[in-house]
């Protein structure tokens, strides 16, 4: 490494490009300098533009990361709302066909409060799901909430 310095320090037009670039720098260090304390006698701490500056570009950088994070909970949550409706849904029926079997009437959709707690909060999300993508068509299969869901996430970009 030395070596190197030493064969391009030799050579005068790359000494005096190498001392422009030095002096150059050390003359904006000193404007930064002088504007930050400038700016700090000026602006009180919340206001000086410098920091200003500095917190809009680290709460940009904050934003990209929660965006990219919220369409991962947003997706799982979508997963979790799959798998749960599959899993109650195949077990309530399965618990509707033992009730038959023993000669018990299975309850109604509209008696069973559980049940319909559960279709009013899929519907509510589904609801918002559609409301982010415009689509006003009803859909019940999840694959079709799969696809608004997908196109919410395409249109947030």
């Amino acid at each position: 490494m030395a070596n190197l310095e030493e064969r391009e320090r030799g050579h005068p037009a790359v000494d005096d490009l190498f001392n422009l670039l030095t002096k150059a720098n050390n003359d904006l260090t000193v404007v930064h300098n002088r504007l930050h304390k400038e700016f700090q006698q000026i602006y009180p701490d919340n206001a000086n533009p410098l920091k200003l500056v500095s917190r809009i570009k680290k709460t940009q950088d904050d934003l990209s990361s929660l965006k990219v994070q919220c369409r991962e909970l947003l997706a799982a949550k979508q997963d979790l709302i799959d798998k749960a409706r599959a899993i109650l849904v195949g077990n309530r029926d399965l618990i509707q066909r033992m009730q038959v079997s023993c000669g018990v009437s299975p309850a109604s959709d509209s008696d069973d409060a559980a049940y319909a707690n559960f279709n009013q909060i899929i519907d509510e999300w589904t609801s918002q799901i559609r409301s982010k993508t415009g689509d006003d068509t009803h859909c019940s299969d999840s694959e079709d909430i799969n696809q608004l869901l997908f196109s919410a996430v395409v249109q947030g970009n």
